[in-house]
């Protein structure tokens, strides 16, 4: 097939389209560059362009082409969409509905779109399944909940197959260490928790008063070639005549902040430094995905299930990439 991936230059996008070609399927790479990484395309076409001008968009499936989307490309940060929601309207929302005109425009049928578990909200039950209650805590979970609801209109509308994947925490790095994830700022636990291995300041731990066994927050950490994977199959079910659906992309197993910190250290053989601090609001004490309806409807299963594995690919690639794709 060929597939257009919008954000392909990124950190989970980049790892889709290496994926991609080694499935056999024909991938270009629709980014503005503005968090991705040139270097991290590994080959593919790149057409640089921004989902703000619709114009671009509609000249890019022209020259491509495409069978299908993978849609990634999102301003991605929590905290900044608390202070700068405009950003992640004008981005998440806006420039998702300009690329489903273009699309619906130019005959495309179906599309995999990079949702988040932040749609859910506080947690009601655990583990999470798609049938949560849908109530976004945060503007990043708000924008991102919209664009699904325009997915489901616009396949009544239009008929455009979509299916959107829920991440929990992605984590990792490409086992070949190829690729990895160089993002500035960087707010994911455990690249930050490496860089304390590494001799930087000392980890911040956000709450140590949780009622989880050890006090700190538990998640879900799903290795980003694992979702590569997921993404893969999606969108070879939608050029076979899927509908598509919601669904959730986690590892189904929970680990805390410690756990994370004890894992690096038996990783990287280093004591790492940290520093309690109070709660930060909007943290969660919990959360787990039930991914039984993703491997029911792609045939999929995570294989990185075990945490000092996931730790171990990030810390292979920062050691080869000192300075990321920089260096």
């Amino acid at each position: 097939m060929r597939i257009l991936v919008s954000g392909g230059a990124g950190y989970i996008g980049s790892h889709t389209v290496k994926e991609l070609r080694h499935s056999g399927h024909e991938a270009v790479v629709f980014d503005n560059l503005s968090a991705g990484h040139r270097q991290a395309l590994g080959g593919s076409e790149l057409f640089v362009g921004d989902l703000a001008d619709p114009g671009s968009i509609r000249r890019c499936l022209e020259h491509f082409r495409p069978e299908a989307v993978v849609h990634f490309a999102a301003s991605i940060f929590v905290g900044e969409s608390v202070s700068a929601p405009a950003k992640y309207y004008r981005n998440n929302a806006v420039g998702s509905l300009n690329l489903l005109e273009a699309l619906v425009e130019g005959g495309v049928q179906g599309i995999v779109f990079s949702s988040t578990c932040a749609v859910y909200g506080e947690p009601r039950f655990l583990p999470l399944t798609e049938e949560h209650p849908l109530a976004p805590a945060n503007p990043y979970g708000h924008s991102k909940r919209f664009v699904e609801q325009m997915l489901a209109d616009f396949r009544t509308a239009y008929g455009l197959r979509s299916v959107c994947l829920r991440y929990f925490n992605a984590a990792g790095a490409d086992p070949e260490g190829v690729l990895g994830e160089d993002h500035h700022p960087e707010t994911h636990l455990i690249p930050l928790v490496l860089r304390g291995a590494l001799g930087s300041e000392p980890l911040k731990v956000f709450g140590d008063d949780y009622e989880t066994p050890d006090g700190t927050c538990t998640r879900d950490y799903i290795h980003v070639q694992d979702l590569a994977r997921a993404h893969v199959r999606a969108v070879e079910r939608l050029g076979e005549g899927w509908a598509g659906e919601p669904l959730n992309l986690g590892c189904g197993r929970e680990y805390s902040v410690l756990e994370v910190i004890r894992a690096a250290e038996r990783v990287t053989g280093r004591t790492i430094a940290y520093q309690v601090h109070p709660r930060r609001p909007g943290d969660v004490p919990r959360l787990v995905a039930d991914n039984r309806r993703a491997e029911a409807a792609l045939g999929w299963q995570p294989e990185w299930t075990d945490l000092e594995q996931i730790v171990r690919s990030t810390w292979e690639w920062m050691q080869a990439h000192p300075q990321g794709y920089g260096a």
